[in-house]
């Protein structure tokens, strides 16, 4: 699910966000799923209030479509915060003048391509480039980044680059890309029928008393925490596997491999913290979430920075095997691990010298 239309030149400024409801999104049957309008837009507008989003509802820059209307009827304004949204509805946001916020003048086309065909790319996304716009991200995006290099020249050759998959914004490595609708339909459903391969690396802290392990363990909302994004182990969350394995012991920490099956939200990091190693500089799943906290306010200390290690969490996505869309052949790209992890395992050996 996007949040801006999918057909959207990124070097306009948006006007609108839409999103799809869906019962698969809360784990639940679609029968099941009957959420109101303002829990639903609390869900995925967090950086905005629920005070503000109900503001936003009745003042009437919102949109519905209800789950049983044509497919070609528009969405009709709705002023109730308390629409109740079924699984299968369409909500659509329109951003208010006074609110947006345009596209800088200059968006960088600095990429690392790893492999390119007709319907795709893979690029090495860079530590701290987010994958797409977001409330505090909005400008200098990877996909922004593919859209100046690809759609500026190639619109009359019908490239439309969308995201097949994203990482957080600390985490680097491999992201897929597809050029057009088509080849994004058909690549995503490889990722929802867990059929792409995806291996990470990790720098965790301390040192494994395993060589390696499957964790199998529920993951859901961290309803007690004060981060709405956070994730825990939940014995209501929904179900996930991570593999890990144990690569070199650096002392107080260690480089380990991490293969998910699943697609949750922060899982890797969720795991490997819940087996009581957490990713190295993981402000949220590590000793203290009043680092993430202190991060978005922009008052992180130097002691903080000291604690932390690492500016951004240590995780990389190392691997990644899906199926060409043009050749109906495997496709395995991989990106080595970053200069700034590795310097950091260099620095782990020197003090053992």
């Amino acid at each position: 699910m996007g949040l801006f239309p999918t057909d959207r030149d990124l070097n306009q400024p948006p006007e609108r966000v839409e999103f799809d409801v869906r019962a698969s999104s809360y784990g639940v049957r679609s029968e099941e799923l009957n959420v109101r309008l303002d829990a639903f837009l609390a869900r995925h507008l967090k950086w905005r209030s629920r005070s503000s989003i109900q503001r936003l509802i009745r003042e009437g820059w919102t949109y519905v479509q209800g789950s049983s209307a044509p497919s070609s009827d528009e969405p009709s304004q709705e002023r109730r915060p308390g629409r109740r949204l079924r699984d299968g509805a369409k909500v659509v946001v329109v951003i208010p003048p006074a609110s947006r916020l345009p596209v800088p003048e200059f968006v960088s086309d600095e990429l690392t391509i790893l492999y390119e065909d007709e319907d795709a790319i893979v690029v090495d996304k860079p530590a701290l480039l987010p994958v797409h716009p977001s409330g505090r991200h909005h400008s200098d995006t990877l996909i922004q980044r593919v859209h100046v290099r690809y759609r500026c020249s190639h619109l009359d050759q019908g490239i439309a680059p969308r995201l097949c998959h994203r990482l957080d914004r600390e985490t680097s490595g491999v992201v897929l890309v597809a050029k057009n609708p088509e080849a994004h339909r058909r690549l995503a459903s490889q990722f929802e029928e867990r059929l792409v391969e995806k291996e990470y690396l990790a720098i965790i802290q301390g040192a494994p008393e395993q060589s390696g392990g499957s964790i199998e363990l529920p993951i859901g909302q961290a309803r007690a925490s004060q981060v709405r994004l956070k994730m825990t182990v939940a014995v209501d969350g929904l179900s996930c596997r991570t593999d890990w394995k144990l690569l070199r012991g650096y002392g107080d920490c260690s480089l380990v491999s991490c293969e998910i099956f699943t697609g949750r939200q922060h899982q890797i990091r969720v795991h490997l913290a819940a087996i009581g190693h957490p990713i190295v500089g993981d402000k949220l799943y590590g000793p203290d979430e009043n680092f993430f906290c202190r991060q978005a306010e922009g008052a992180l200390t130097e002691e903080d920075l000291k604690a932390l290690e690492l500016p951004r969490h240590a995780l990389h996505s190392h691997r990644l095997v899906f199926t060409s869309s043009v050749t109906g052949e495997p496709v395995e790209v991989v990106s080595p691990l970053p200069s700034d992890l590795r310097e950091h395992l260099c620095l782990r050996d020197l003090q053992d010298v």
